[in-house]
């Protein structure tokens, strides 16, 4: 499983897309962070020693950015006629999909790290320095890593389901941004009441606003190893499909 993961890694560094969908992810959060005017992301603009702009942004862009990471995983494979190799191996189908899920997951990793230095120059130059909410900001940062687990997951499990890699970006990319906002928008449409916040509580932004807020809850956490269990049962299943 290991080898595997390692090649999924190598993969993604060796291939051009995987640094441009990275490098357009880290300038779209910049220009919006630092340079837009007249938006409430501008960190300069709004006066505050926060990057909650930060924790605003970049569940939309990685609606875009993960499913261009995620794409290939599957779709190439069996567009090459690979997949069959891939599933001779001393492997269980979910140990293949784990070690590819995994491998997204670091990637994403390497995309939000950079991210770090906004976090740092806010405390730098906070008024007195350090006049920042540490636990606040650390309590998003693990949000938005659990938004960005579920959102490869919900990749991964697109990628398995067609050898076409630009149908996989775009369902990926439709099941991402109908699980964040599609249950948010129903609910709100719904008459208020109990029935409206289970609704409601079913998407990944009801999470991921909790959790955003630096409240890290158990529900929380549990909701999305739900999601990425679900999606990757999802695709193991859909792996285990050819054999039938």
């Amino acid at each position: 499983m290991y080898a595997l993961f390692v090649k999924e890694i190598n993969s993604f560094l060796n291939s051009l897309i995987g640094y441009i969908s990275i490098a357009v992810f880290l300038i779209a959060i910049g220009l919006f962070l630092w340079i837009f005017p007249g938006n409430d992301l501008n960190i300069a603009e709004s006066g505050y020693a926060s990057i909650d702009g930060l924790f605003n942004i970049t569940p939309w862009v990685y609606m875009f950015l993960i499913p261009a990471i995620t794409m290939r995983m599957f779709s190439e494979e069996k567009r090459t006629g690979t997949i069959e190799l891939l599933l001779t191996r001393p492997l269980t189908e979910f140990q293949i999909v784990f070690a590819k899920y995994l491998s997204g997951v670091i990637l994403v990793l390497f995309s939000l790290l950079p991210t770090l230095v906004y976090a740092i120059t806010v405390y730098v130059y906070a008024a007195p320095v350090g006049n920042v909410d540490i636990g606040g900001m650390a309590g998003s940062y693990l949000g938005l890593f659990f938004l960005a687990a579920g959102f490869v997951a919900i990749g991964v499990f697109s990628s398995a389901t067609t050898d076409n890699q630009l149908v996989a970006f775009i369902v990926a990319m439709f099941l991402c941004m109908l699980c964040y906002t599609g249950f948010q928008s129903l609910a709100g449409i719904m008459p208020v009441g109990t029935a409206a916040n289970v609704v409601y509580q079913l998407g990944i932004a009801a999470h991921y606003d909790s959790m955003s807020r630096g409240v890290i809850d158990t529900r929380d956490v549990i909701y999305f190893l739900s999601v990425i269990s679900l999606f990757l049962m999802m695709t193991k299943l859909t792996l285990e499909s050819r054999k039938w």
